[in-house]
């Protein structure tokens, strides 16, 4: 009973700051490091100016999911049965993952892609054949454990784009980033109502514009160096830097989806290739500290529908660090500097049920005498 008027009252605020106006804010930024031991490690920061009241999600072997069709509706597409487990952190209360990994080691997100995402038709007759494009990533991680199956069994999946009521009417406009066990990533966009499958060589996704455009983009920074740079002598005259750090200046530092992206890919470049996995793992939760948006750094206006009016702001609600190698989905929110560890190999794969677990505990203080 309890969570029924959760989720009334969640569904009932985000329509209302969701209504009547097209969803373009939103600042998610992903990246993917490789340990020297063969392990991966994927970050991952999401961004919002409402809301998700998200839990952590755990998805069991042998669950049926019910595929929401194209009247927006729960039951009314595609039905599935998990053939993987899976772990990840949902979004307005409703069975579908926003981020997360499987037991096989397949991690991936769904990042926001509001001005590029247009999604297929699908007749109303065709429905019962087809998912929402909000479920794709939760389809993707409990039916496939690599980016070849992703790529192949994506073709022939029908995609929605219904509106849906408790995402304030709205199309879920997305794309999605995923990464193997073997180190191999590919980037799934929907665009001109056409599937858009992508090799990412980098590991790095942000939002719009699609990605193609952000791999252009890379060129144009190709001064940058993560190695110090000499003084410039001119005359005869050596004119060194101020401090150190020279060799990434005009590094992108705004929060632009395209300066993230840049500011993603070099600062995950720069991290020493001698690293292990473990290694890779702290340093993500370092890279990642460069995406926090501080309270009221990006304040939106009232005909924002993301910031419910005049005085709104996005803010970091939670960012991930994925360890294929330690099968560990690592989660740390807003609320709280706590680091909140779901370790897959203890996970019971065969539950009945999926569990939901809130994260947003008090702060942990540890006593230092």
């Amino acid at each position: 009973m309890k969570q029924k008027m959760i989720k009334k009252i969640v569904a009932a605020s985000v329509a209302s700051t969701l209504a009547f106006a097209p969803l373009t804010s939103n600042a998610c930024t992903s990246f993917l490091l490789k340990g020297s031991d063969g392990g991966t490690v994927y970050g991952r920061s999401m961004e919002f100016g409402i809301q998700l009241a998200s839990q952590m999600m755990a998805v069991p072997k042998g669950y049926q999911f019910k595929g929401i069709g194209t009247d927006g509706k729960y039951g009314s597409g595609m039905s599935w049965t998990t053939k993987y487990a899976a772990v990840g952190m949902n979004g307005l209360n409703q069975p579908i993952l926003f981020d997360g990994m499987n037991e096989k080691g397949l991690t991936g997100g769904l990042l926001n892609f509001p001005t590029s995402a247009s999604f297929p038709v699908i007749a109303p007759a065709d429905s019962a054949n087809s998912i929402n494009a909000s479920q794709v990533l939760t389809y993707v991680l409990t039916n496939y454990s690599s980016v070849d199956e992703i790529k192949t069994g994506l073709r022939s999946l029908k995609v929605n784009g219904a509106k849906l009521g408790f995402y304030g009417n709205q199309v879920p406009a997305a794309h999605f980033t995923f990464h193997d066990a073997a180190g191999k990533s590919v980037v799934v966009e929907y665009i001109k109502g056409q599937l858009v499958l992508a090799d990412n060589p980098v590991g790095v996704m942000t939002n719009d514009p699609p990605f193609q455009d952000h791999l252009n983009s890379i060129g144009n920074y190709s001064n940058l160096s993560k190695v110090e740079q000499p003084p410039r002598v001119i005359n005869g005259v050596a004119f060194p830097a101020p401090s150190s750090g020279n060799g990434l200046h005009g590094l992108p530092g705004d929060f632009l989806s395209p300066s993230r992206f840049i500011r993603a890919l070099f600062l995950a470049d720069s991290v020493p290739k001698t690293f292990t996995t473990a290694d890779m793992d702290s340093a993500a939760w370092h890279i990642l500290g460069s995406f926090d948006i501080p309270p009221g750094s990006v304040t939106l206006p009232a005909s924002n529908p993301y910031g419910g009016g005049a005085g709104g702001y996005e803010t970091t609600e939670w960012v991930v660090v994925a360890n294929n190698k330690s099968m560990t989905y690592n989660v740390k929110m807003y609320e709280n500097n706590n680091i909140y560890t779901f370790d897959m190999k203890k996970m019971d794969m065969n539950a009945k049920e999926i569990k939901y677990t809130k994260l947003n505990q008090p702060k942990l203080m540890v006593p230092v005498n």
